[in-house]
């Protein structure tokens, strides 16, 4: 008989300047990986055409934000080009009590706050651009910002680039595929991690046993 070891979850986040990729990593990750779950975030900016209440985040005004971070209700919280953006506690902490793993579409900023708080539990890429020339061309094949907005982005990424050695695993996304073969192999390998395994001491304890 074969026995699956029963484990906590774990969060796993992908960060990266606007426009590198994150996102749609995220998004084929998710439809890739059933035991996978998206992290829906708050945010007070507003909904772009192609973004969904509930699915992409939940848009939400500038007072409710305060009193729920106000209230301890967000894992973490930042302002990124004038606007907020926040993960809800609960849903998390269910989930990798339930052994089920939670992804993360956040910013160095909010990354370092669930490092903080939840130190044992979290996985963190970070996705780079090939070069800035590109990062530009994606920004703007996009359509969905104007170009005060791209000009802001940009200015914004190489601070954000900087913050890239605070995250275990670095994917410079060059080509989708291999970018996403290699978030694949991340997430299947900690997984796997003994420390996020506690039901094999019991195993191992009966093995021995017999």
């Amino acid at each position: 008989m074969t026995i699956e070891p029963s484990r906590r979850g774990l969060m796993l986040v992908l960060s990266s300047p606007s426009g590198a990729g994150k996102s749609t990593l995220s998004r084929l990750l998710l439809q890739d990986e059933t035991d996978l779950a998206l992290s829906i975030s708050v945010t007070t900016r507003s909904r772009r055409p192609s973004e969904v209440e509930g699915v992409h985040y939940h848009f939400i005004d500038p007072a409710r934000f305060v009193t729920m971070r106000d209230r301890g209700e967000l894992l973490e919280w930042a302002e990124v080009h004038g606007n907020l953006y926040g993960t809800p506690r609960q849903p998390v902490e269910a989930s990798l009590a339930a052994g089920r793993d939670v992804l993360f579409d956040i910013d160095w900023q909010g990354t370092r706050q669930v490092a903080e708080a939840m130190p044992d539990d979290i996985v963190r890429i970070f996705v780079l651009p090939p070069t800035m020339a590109e990062l530009r061309a994606r920004l703007e094949r996009r359509a969905e910002d104007g170009a005060d907005v791209i000009g802001r982005r940009l200015a914004n990424a190489r601070n954000e680039i900087r913050h890239w050695e605070e995250y275990e695993y670095v994917i410079v996304n060059e080509d989708l595929q291999k970018s996403l073969t290699a978030a694949r192999t991340i997430l299947r390998a900690e997984r796997q991690k003994r420390c996020r395994q506690p039901s094999l001491t019991q195993h191992v304890a009966r093995l021995l046993a017999e």
